[in-house]
C-alpha cells in the first residue's frame, strides 16, 4: 500500500478509473499514513472517523467514477465549509462549528468525486503565513519538526509534504499557496484571479486580492485539479473562462524570455542563501534554453506596499468588523486580526481610491513588462522557515518588520494584481531547510506559467527526490 502514497494525483485517479486499484486500498493506505505522520506536523484537523471513511470508499469500489477526483482521500482546508464537517476558521468563536452545506470549492470537488477526510489547518482566519490557532495548535514543518510549515495554507503543504495528501486546495491573499509550498517542498500555484471564483457572499466586486487554488507534488496535478477547481460562478462578478490547462503543458521553455527580479532592488530583506538558492535554480532554466536576465525594479516598492497595506486593512475592516464591536467576540480575536481590522476603520475614502490608482498603475506597468518578458521571477519567501513558536518574524537580516506580515512582502507585486503566480521548489539550504521562487506571468497566462513549471519539474523534481524524514512517513 505504500506505494500508492507515492503515486502522483494523477497516476493513482488513473489507475482507480482502470479499476487497476480500488478506492478502499486507497483509503487503507491513506489512513495508515495519517496513523503515522500527522501526531507530528499537526497538518490535518477535524479528521472524520476511519470506520466511516472505509465504509464510503468501499461503496465506490464498484461505482462507476464520477470525476478525476473519484476516490481519492482529500483534506479541505479548513477555511472552506463541507456539509457535515467541522469548520472553525481557527477561530475558537467558531470551534464547534458543523455547516449545513459545501461552499462552491467544496461542492466542485465533491462533484468530481474526492472522498472528504478532513479539514488542514491554518491560521486564525487565515491571517498570517504560519499555520498557528487556538483550536487545534501549530502545524509544524516535515522537515525540521521545530519550524513552521508556512501559511495559511500550511496544513495543506504539511499533508502533501509527508503523502497524507495526493493534492489540496488552499487560498492566497498574501503568499498563503506559495509561502508553504516553498517552506514544505511542494508546489502551490495561484491562479489569476477570477479564475477559480468564490461564493456570492460579501462584497464580491471590491474583493479581488484573494483567490482559492491547487497544491500538490506535481506540476500536471496542479493543472487538472485547477480544472476540477475553476469555472464560472454566474453569481460572482468578472468571470474568467477556463483556459486549456493541459494541451501545451509539455511546451518547454526554450526561447522564452524570464526576467529575474531578485530582491526588487534592495527593497525586500532576505535572508543569507536565498536569492542564491534561487539563482542556481534559474540556471537550470537556462540551461533548458530559456533566456533569463536580471531585471531592475520595474515599479516603486514603496508605491505598492503603501496601496497593498491599504486595500487589505479596508477589506478586512469591512469583512470583520463585527469582532471589535463585541467584547465577547473581540476577547476570543486574536491581536493581529484586532490591528487589521482598526487599521481599516481609520481610512478615508481618499486613501483608498489612492490606493486604487497606484494598483491600476501598477497593473498597466506589468502589462508592458510582460510585452518583453514571458514570466518574471521572485523568491517565494524572504526567510527560510522559522521557529514554530514565533507569532511571525520580527525582523530580516537585521531589518525590523513594521507589521506582522511585513515578512511577506515579496508575494505583493504578484497578489495586488492578481495574475498567476507558481511556487516550484528550489531545494535546501544550508540548514537542510526547503526553499522555493515565484514564477509570474501576465494576467490569464496560467497554461504557460503552468508549462514553464512544468519544464522545471521534469529537470528537478524536488518533491520526489527528497520527501520529509518525518517519523512514520515515506522515507528517501
Amino acid at each position: 500500500m505504500s506505494g500508492l502514497l507515492e503515486l502522483s494525483a494523477t497516476e493513482l485517479s488513473a489507475l482507480i478509473h482502470a479499476r487497476k486499484v480500488a478506492p478502499s486500498e486507497v483509503m487503507a493506505a491513506h489512513l495508515a499514513q495519517v496513523e503515522a505522520a500527522n501526531g507530528a506536523v499537526n497538518a490535518l484537523v477535524s479528521r472524520r472517523a476511519p470506520e466511516a471513511l472505509m465504509a464510503e470508499a468501499r461503496a465506490l469500489d464498484d461505482a462507476a467514477p464520477s470525476g478525476w477526483l473519484h476516490g481519492i482521500p482529500l483534506p479541505v482546508k479548513d477555511l472552506v465549509a463541507v456539509k457535515g464537517l467541522r469548520t472553525t476558521w481557527g477561530s475558537p468563536l467558531h470551534a464547534a462549528h458543523v455547516p449545513a452545506r459545501d461552499d462552491l470549492l467544496a461542492a466542485r470537488m465533491r462533484a468530481a468525486g474526492a472522498v472528504f477526510t478532513a479539514k488542514t489547518n491554518t491560521p486564525e482566519w487565515g491571517q498570517g503565513s504560519h499555520s498557528f490557532n487556538p483550536v487545534f495548535g501549530v502545524t509544524r514543518n516535515p522537515y525540521d519538526l521545530s519550524r513552521s510549515a508556512g501559511g495559511s495554507s500550511g496544513g495543506a503543504a504539511a499533508a502533501l509534504a509527508t503523502r497524507m495528501a495526493w493534492v489540496a486546495d488552499g487560498s492566497d491573499m498574501m503568499g498563503s499557496l506559495r509561502n508553504p509550498a516553498a517552506f514544505c517542498n511542494v508546489y502551490g500555484f495561484r491562479p489569476t484571479w477570477g479564475l477559480v471564483p468564490g461564493d456570492a457572499e460579501g462584497d464580491t466586486h471590491l474583493a479581488t486580492l484573494a483567490t482559492e487554488g491547487p497544491m500538490a507534488r506535481t506540476v500536471e496535478d496542479l493543472a487538472r485539479f485547477l480544472a476540477v477547481l475553476a469555472g464560472e460562478n454566474p453569481e460572482v462578478p468578472f468571470p474568467r473562462a477556463v483556459p486549456d490547462l493541459l494541451t501545451g503543458l509539455e511546451a518547454g521553455v526554450k526561447g522564452l524570455r524570464i526576467g529575474w527580479l531578485a530582491d526588487w532592488g534592495g527593497a525586500y530583506a532576505m535572508e543569507p542563501g536565498i536569492l542564491e538558492i534561487c539563482e542556481t535554480a534559474l540556471q537550470g532554466l537556462a540551461a533548458m534554453g530559456a533566456e533569463v536576465e536580471p531585471l531592475p525594479p520595474p515599479f516603486p516598492a514603496e508605491k505598492l506596499w503603501s496601496a497593498w497595506v491599504t486595500l487589505r486593512a479596508m477589506l478586512n475592516a469591512g469583512g470583520k468588523r463585527a469582532l471589535t464591536e463585541d467584547p465577547a467576540k473581540r476577547a476570543l480575536t486574536k491581536p493581529e486580526t484586532i490591528w487589521e481590522i482598526e487599521q481599516g476603520l481609520g481610512l478615508s475614502a481618499q486613501a483608498v481610491y489612492e490606493a486604487s490608482v497606484i494598483r491600476s498603475r501598477w497593473y498597466a506597468h506589468a502589462a508592458r513588462l510582460f510585452d518583453r518578458y514571458d514570466a518574471v521571477v521572485l523568491p517565494s519567501a524572504q526567510v527560510w522557515p522559522f521557529p514554530a513558536e514565533w507569532r511571525w518574524p520580527e525582523a530580516i537580516a537585521g531589518r525590523k518588520m513594521d507589521t506582522y506580515y511585513r515578512w511577506m512582502e515579496v508575494v505583493v507585486p504578484a497578489s495586488l494584481i492578481g495574475v498567476p503566480a507558481l511556487s516550484v521548489p528550489v531545494g535546501f539550504g544550508a540548514q537542510g531547510l526547503p526553499m522555493g521562487m515565484q514564477i509570474i506571468g501576465r494576467s490569464g497566462d496560467d497554461a504557460r506559467v503552468l508549462a514553464i513549471g512544468q519544464a522545471y519539474h521534469r529537470a528537478t523534481g524536488w518533491p520526489q527526490a527528497r520527501p520529509p524524514l518525518v517519523a512514520g512517513a515515506v522515507s528517501r
